[in-house]
């Protein structure tokens, strides 16, 4: 692990939204969002806790609270954290194809 702190930045698409802020924001549990939150200040920090690499860039953060959100980023560079996504694991296998369509995307430029 190292020392150099991360920056979070998010997937945008055309229309200038954000898939990830829109998922954070439409949650209606208020502690759900706060775990993420703050799971998302440590990740800032380099502590990026319980991580799976899922193929093609693509890496799946996983909170262990609730139904099991994830939260789906890409390593741009190696201090940007791009966040793509969150789900949680009844839609993980769908989320994970967007992950994957988006980080493609974000790519191609």
């Amino acid at each position: 692990m190292t020392d150099l702190p991360y920056r979070l930045e998010y997937y945008l698409e055309d229309d200038g939204s954000a898939p990830f802020t829109v998922w954070l924001s439409n949650l209606r549990d208020r502690c759900a969002h706060a775990r993420i939150s703050a799971r998302l200040n440590r990740v800032k920090l380099g502590n990026f806790g319980i991580v799976k690499a899922l193929g093609d860039g693509v890496i799946e953060l996983k909170i262990d609270y609730g139904p099991g959100y994830r939260v789906y980023y890409a390593m741009s560079g190696k201090t940007v954290v791009l966040l793509l996504i969150g789900g949680d694991k009844s839609t993980q296998n769908q989320d994970i194809k967007v992950a994957k369509a988006y980080w493609n995307r974000q790519q191609r430029g």
